[in-house]
């Protein structure tokens, strides 16, 4: 799953882009915190937990983000641009890697990642799209320039944590809200239906049950697009088709399993010899499809912009963060040496594990992470420091600036683009923290544009 964005500079800067609060109202902390503790009490009554069986409620702060309608444009025009070059590059990956003949992605970074399925070499989606919903990870620089920090296009999680969000902090302060987060139940539903036009049977998302860490979202979207929430164990092979154990043909299946390869990861249910032959013979669609995480590796994510310009023949319009890769010898010399300046990632890693911000790393981590990067170099890239931007948060009844990145939700089925108005604002709770993602405890904001 991805829950992941890792960043960052300890320098704040707050939002000056950016305006908070709309009522403005609660004028003492008394007041405030009776804000924090309505919100949270609403998501807590609702069910909306993060983190499986034995995970925790999902939490809120009251203030809520608010986007300029303008520079929302031009990030949504951006990301539409950039789930249309992922998707050709994942559809190049697998058929005649056009782009490491020419040069846009070495060959070496194809070969060293985790994320490609050599067995889909030749295979494609017989109609919609390799990425029908993608999660990127944006943040604020220091200049007030929107970037992507991270391409999540496996398995992203948290629209429906953002709706609930947007949700429970409008009830509370009795404001209508500006998100049009409500879009995205019927987007992910065209992106299934796309994927397999004009057969019938059930559009189904495929879950692990009450143990996946984003449990709630799946039984929340199910029902919002009208899918069957079904386990893997309810599915059935018949001939080169898919039923559930009903007898109901298969239509459709939305992955948002753990396993988001071709290998299983435990003795579980394997699900993809449940769904790739019938996907493969075309009788049953898949959002999104195996074999996409090519698209999400750290270090492929450093050839994006070029990509843009090679696919669509277009300047992209939003930018990556500057990302390096370590296989070349005289880069890894660079990085070895400016370590406390920049920010270091195992490639396959998720939910901030691993990463070191070299500005805030002691000098034990410096030295773990320099001797890491020259033992194996391929397994890691570095970024440039971003400073993420703050936004004020209420922490013991006080507006406290916090940390926060943004995660806007694409969805593409093969031919329009659809991005939500809005997305899941993340937000570090503790003083100083960088890494937002709710696998670390972080917390969400409602994200309004208007």
């Amino acid at each position: 799953m991805d829950h992941h964005a890792d960043a960052a500079h300890p320098t704040d800067h707050t939002d000056q882009t950016e305006r908070t609060d709309p009522t403005q109202r609660p004028s003492s902390a008394t007041e405030r915190d009776e804000l924090s503790r309505r919100v949270n009490a609403v998501l807590e009554e609702r069910g909306v937990r993060f983190g499986g069986a034995g995970g925790h409620a999902f939490r809120a702060d009251p203030v809520p983000r608010l986007l300029d309608p303008g520079e929302w444009d031009l990030l949504a025009d951006g990301l539409a641009q950039r789930i249309r070059a992922l998707d050709a590059f994942v559809a190049d990956v697998y058929a005649e890697r056009r782009c490491v003949a020419d040069g846009v992605v070495p060959a070496h970074v194809l070969d060293a990642t985790p994320y490609l399925e050599p067995d889909l070499t030749g295979s494609a989606p017989v109609a919609g799209a390799w990425i029908s919903v993608a999660g990127f990870d944006v943040v604020r620089d220091e200049d007030g320039t929107l970037l992507v920090l991270e391409d999540n296009v496996r398995t992203p999680s948290g629209m429906a944590y953002a709706m609930a969000v947007s949700e429970a902090v409008s009830e509370v302060l009795g404001v209508e809200s500006s998100s049009g987060l409500d879009e995205c139940a019927a987007a992910l539903r065209r992106c299934l239906e796309a994927t397999n036009p004009g057969a019938d049977g059930a559009l189904v998302l495929v879950t692990d049950g009450p143990e996946n860490s984003a449990y709630y979202e799946h039984r929340r979207l199910a029902d919002e697009a009208g899918l069957e929430l079904v386990e893997p164990d309810g599915l059935r092979r018949d001939g080169d088709g898919l039923r559930l154990a009903d007898g109901t043909p298969v239509r459709a299946v939305y992955r948002r399993t753990e396993q988001d390869g071709l290998t299983p990861r435990d003795a579980g249910v394997d699900v993809a010899s449940l769904l790739l032959e019938p996907w493969r013979a075309g009788q049953v669609g898949m959002v999104n499809c195996y074999g996409t995480g090519v698209a999400d590796d750290k270090s492929v994510y450093a050839h994006v912009d070029e990509m843009v310009r090679y696919y669509l023949h277009e300047e992209p319009r939003v930018r990556s963060v500057p990302t390096y890769d370590l296989t070349d010898a005289d880069r890894l010399q660079e990085a070895l040496d400016r370590l406390p300046d920049l920010v270091a990632k195992p490639r396959d890693g998720a939910g901030g594990e691993g990463v070191v911000i070299g500005p805030t790393a002691s000098a034990d981590q410096l030295a773990a992470t320099r001797q890491a990067m020259r033992d194996e170099p391929k397994r890691w890239i570095v970024q440039d420091v971003v400073s993420l931007s703050t936004q004020p948060t209420i922490v013991d009844g006080v507006p406290q600036p916090r940390h926060v990145d943004l995660r806007p939700f694409v969805f593409f089925d093969g031919r329009e683009v659809t991005v939500p108005r809005g997305g899941l604002t993340r937000v570090a709770l503790e003083e100083g923290q960088m890494v937002v993602n709710s696998s670390q405890d972080g917390g969400a904001k409602a994200t309004w544009v208007g």
